[in-house]
């Protein structure tokens, strides 16, 4: 089983996303590993999450070592009615990462899903308060389609069904981290829009 910890992680960063890089086998959520007083740009990995969320307060199931499951924080210093922009903004980035790193073709669901072949590959859950927004991603990477969630409501896939083979974790997740931080970085300058 590839492996998320910092050894195999921090070597592939390129950006200042994951230079604060929390690591856990098993945690109830990545979204609640991330102090008040961190960072922007801190990241909380998980194997495995006891009580991992979607959006509306589904639940996001991934079997311990196949999965990514991240969360980042950011402090963005923009008027807060453009917060809920960040779950397309984190989308794209996503998006560009695993057709950067796997050669597939996602596209965006409105508001936070990636889908390859109408079949959902990744979430975003994006959860802000007193001026700190904690995005979390969901990305099914190494599941076999019988280790994928039965009953959702867009019918899941994982990279490696796509692919026929297993993919290394690490790599993409370096790669969403950096793709998140310069799509993050031009939204919150101004310069991009939105996804």
């Amino acid at each position: 089983m590839d492996s998320l910890a910092p050894d195999a992680v921090r070597p592939l960063l390129r950006g200042r996303f994951g230079g604060v890089y929390h690591y856990a086998e098993v945690a109830p959520s990545t979204q609640r590993m991330l102090g008040n007083d961190e960072d922007e740009g801190a990241v909380a990995v998980a194997e495995e999450q006891t009580e991992g969320r979607g959006r509306l307060g589904r639940r996001w199931e991934a079997p311990r070592g196949l999965g990514i499951l991240v969360s980042v924080l950011l402090r963005p210093a923009v008027k807060s009615p453009r917060l809920p922009e960040l779950s397309l903004v984190a989308g794209g980035a996503v998006a560009l990462a695993i057709a950067e790193v796997t050669g597939l073709e996602p596209a965006i669901k409105f508001p936070n899903d990636v889908l390859i072949g109408g079949r959902k590959v990744a979430g975003i859950l994006a959860e802000s308060s007193e001026g700190r927004v904690v995005l979390g991603i969901g990305v099914n990477a190494n599941q076999t389609a019988e280790e994928l969630p039965p009953d959702t409501v867009t019918p899941p896939t994982s990279l490696s069904v796509e692919l026929g083979k297993p993919i290394d974790r690490a790599p993409l997740l370096a790669a969403i981290l950096l793709q998140l931080e310069r799509a993050y970085d031009a939204w919150a300058t101004g310069s991009a829009g939105p996804g």
